[in-house]
Parts: structure tokens; C-alpha cells; sequence
């Protein structure tokens, strides 16, 4: 760390992070160019790559990436799934250029391509991978900054950053002090104060899992209100068995959807249907077009009597012989047919 400036130096808080998202730690192969970067080998044959040459690394790329004045002319490159969502952040973040996913082949050669661009400066998150993307580079003489491991091929690579660009924590984690350290050379963020984007939102998240931390916060029980459960009270039980089971209800209870509260049903009188209405409106109105008494309104013939009425003897019988729906019904005189 020597050959940094103090204030460029890293804190114990940073190199905390390094080695708790594994960035140490390399591959059992050794590319013979990522020797410097080598600290020791362990007893399995796994590399551990030197942290200090790490954070080195970090602040020489992000110096190089400050330099350019127009923030688009960066392109970050990101074929490998667990460096796409960092590829993207880092963009966002730092006004960059992303290409997650499959690169295009003739992207910064062939004009005549869609997605052709002219960038001053690249950054890939594994050589390997993202290895087409390097060559083109090297066509149109584009620097290079990679995410190298202690495999890695450096063919056209001009800054190599060591670390462990095969875990989704690692990969997230430098692209994360990347752009903060840019940030802070730019002066949009001060370099005393801690940058207020976690981390985490770096990090690659499976599809899956996401899916189902959305289905456990949207079935979440809400105390107050019970809203969703999905029609169940607390404990998994069923409302309509919550509180005393069928029959078991108060008159003052509010009773469940579709169902009749029996204190209530018990408490209405049996003559309730033939109740008499109130007269009183009849009496102020003269009793005319008011209602009338039960016993009146019995009384009362509300509809004409018709003129052929139907006797004893007239009712319909079904016929065995045919169907009778069948024939076709002829008005005849006094069958009460008008």
C-alpha cells in the first residue's frame, strides 16, 4: 500500500468486506502472468491472492476510468450471469454504458451493426467469457480492465484486477468499490463520508428465490387488519373456527358471510311476515292511498274478477295417450282462456 497516497489507502472496514465476500480466494490453476497478484497456496491447491494488490488495483482502474470526460465512453461488459446486475449498477451509478449478456459479435468493429459502438474504455468481468468482446478491443485499440481470477488469461488485458470473479459476493463487491472509489475521484461523493448505496444491491439474485421472498412478504399477516392471509386467521386456522364454532355466536357478534346469526333469527317473532302496518299515515292522509290493515288488505279484491272463471270440473289432466304439450292449444269457449 505504500505506493498509494494516504488518503487512497484502504480502511479496515473495506478489506473486512474483501475478505468476508471471498475475493481472496483463487482457483487451484495459475496463470503464470497472475503470479505478482499470488500471495500463497493453500494445502488443497486453492490459490489466496494478495488483498493489498487488489485494493491497488481498484484505485489504478478507477483513476484511468475518472479520466475520461464523457462517462458514456465506458462500456461495461458482463456475460456470466452472476455479473450482469453488477454490470448494470455500475452503470447506473456511474452514467457508464452496459452490455449484460451475450456480446454481439462486430459491436466495435462492423458499423453497419445495430448495437455498434465506439467506446474509449472497457471493463469485462471475466477474460475468459467475455473473451470476443477483448478481441474486438484489441482491433480497434481499446484498453481493457478485467476481473481477472489466478486462471485467467491476459491477452490483451491492460489492467487486471485480482480477485475472485466466479462468486456472485466477489464480483459485486469490487464493481461496488469501483464505483465509489470513480465517484469520489469525480467529487460527486465526499471521501469522508460513507457512500449511502449498499452493497447488496450489487449482488446477483436468483430468480427463483426472489419469486418466493415475494410470495412470503405478500402472504405476511397484518395484525390489525388480517389483510393477506389469504382467509385465515393467526395460527393458520380458518375464521369461521377462530373464535366459538358454529352455534356458538353472540347477538351482538357479527355473523360470517352467508350464514344467519340464530340469537338474531330467534329473536324476530313468529308473526313478523303478517305484522300489521302502521295506520297512522292513513289516518293523516284521509285514508286514501295509504296502506291498509292486514285484515283489509285481505279482504280487498286486488285484481278484477275475470269473466270465464275456471269451475271443479276444469282442471287439466296430462293426457297417457300423447303429449299434450305437443298439441297445439286452441282457445275454447269457457276453458277461462281469454
Amino acid at each position: 500500500m505504500s505506493k498509494l497516497p494516504a488518503i487512497l489507502n484502504a480502511s479496515e472496514e473495506d478489506i473486512q468486506y474483501l475478505l468476508s465476500a471471498q475475493a481472496h480466494i483463487g482457483a487451484k490453476n495459475l496463470n503464470v502472468q497472475m503470479t505478482p497478484y499470488v500471495w500463497k497456496r493453500r494445502a488443497d491447491g486453492v490459490h489466496i491472492i494478495n488483498i493489498g494488490k487488489t485494493w491497488e488495483k481498484i484505485v489504478f482502474a478507477a483513476r484511468i476510468i475518472a479520466a475520461i470526460e464523457n462517462p458514456a465512453d465506458v462500456v461495461v461488459i458482463s456475460a456470466r450471469p452472476y455479473g450482469q446486475r453488477a454490470a448494470l449498477k455500475y452503470a447506473s451509478y456511474t452514467h457508464a454504458q452496459a452490455i449484460s449478456g451475450r456480446f454481439t459479435p462486430g459491436t466495435f468493429t462492423n458499423y453497419n451493426t445495430r448495437s455498434f459502438k465506439e467506446p474509449r474504455l472497457i471493463i469485462v468481468t471475466d477474460p475468459r467469457t467475455d473473451h470476443q468482446a477483448i478481441k474486438e478491443a484489441s482491433y480497434v485499440n481499446i484498453p481493457v480492465i478485467a476481473l481477472a481470477d489466478t486462471d485467467s488469461p491476459l491477452r490483451f488485458v491492460d489492467v487486471a484486477i485480482p480477485t475472485n470473479n466466479k462468486a456472485k459476493h466477489s464480483i459485486g463487491l469490487i464493481y461496488w468499490f469501483l464505483a465509489r472509489e470513480v465517484l469520489r475521484l469525480r467529487g460527486t461523493i465526499p471521501r469522508d463520508q460513507s457512500w449511502d448505496v449498499m452493497v447488496d444491491m450489487f449482488f446477483y439474485r436468483d430468480p427463483e428465490e426472489a419469486e418466493k421472498e415475494a410470495e412470503i412478504s405478500g402472504g405476511a399477516l397484518d395484525k390489525g387488519t388480517g389483510e393477506g392471509t389469504g382467509g385465515y386467521a393467526e395460527g393458520g386456522q380458518s375464521w369461521e373456527t377462530t373464535d366459538a364454532g358454529i352455534g356458538g355466536w353472540e347477538a351482538s357478534g357479527p355473523a360470517p358471510v352467508g350464514g344467519i346469526n340464530p340469537a338474531l333469527a330467534a329473536a324476530i317473532p313468529s308473526n313478523a311476515a303478517t305484522s300489521q302496518w302502521d295506520t297512522a299515515a292513513d289516518d293523516e292522509a284521509g285514508g286514501a292511498g295509504g296502506w291498509t290493515d292486514s285484515s283489509t288488505a285481505a279482504a280487498a279484491t286486488p285484481f278484477p274478477e275475470p269473466t270465464n272463471e275456471f269451475s271443479a270440473a276444469d282442471t287439466f289432466e296430462p293426457s297417457t295417450a300423447s303429449n299434450w304439450a305437443d298439441e297445439t292449444t286452441e282457445n275454447v269457449e269457457g276453458s277461462g282462456w281469454d
